[in-house]
């Protein structure tokens, strides 16, 4: 069974730091390409960052510079380290998988960890 268990969200002022985790298990994480996404209330969910199989990397523009994707393929665990953080960075954080990369479509979700970025 594939599973995806997000970890590390919280409440944060602005100018804070936050790091997410996303703990993979059930298919081979050396396979994939991890995203992060997500969704604040009443907008739709977007993509913030990922990392494909090779290791290559994408942003969203709002987080250029200011979050740090990466993976540690031992631990099947991909982290989002948030620094910076601005009270529009507020949202559910999600994570999912997609087979080798980030174009693929991404079939497996977590649950999401809740970000909140205090003014």
């Amino acid at each position: 069974e594939v599973q995806l268990v997000e970890s590390g969200g919280g409440l944060v002022q602005a100018g804070g730091s936050l790091r997410l985790s996303c703990a993979a298990s059930g298919f081979t994480f050396d396979d994939y390409a991890i995203g992060w996404f997500r969704q604040a209330p009443g907008k739709e969910r977007e993509g913030v960052s990922c990392i494909d199989l090779d290791g290559t990397i994408h942003y969203t523009d709002s987080v250029k510079g200011r979050f740090t994707i990466s993976s540690d393929n031992a631990k099947n665990t991909v982290y989002l380290q948030m620094n910076s953080l601005k009270p529009e960075d507020t949202a559910v954080y999600y994570c999912a998988a997609a087979i080798a990369t980030c174009l693929q479509g991404f079939d497996s979700w977590g649950q999401g960890t809740q970000v909140t970025v205090s003014s």
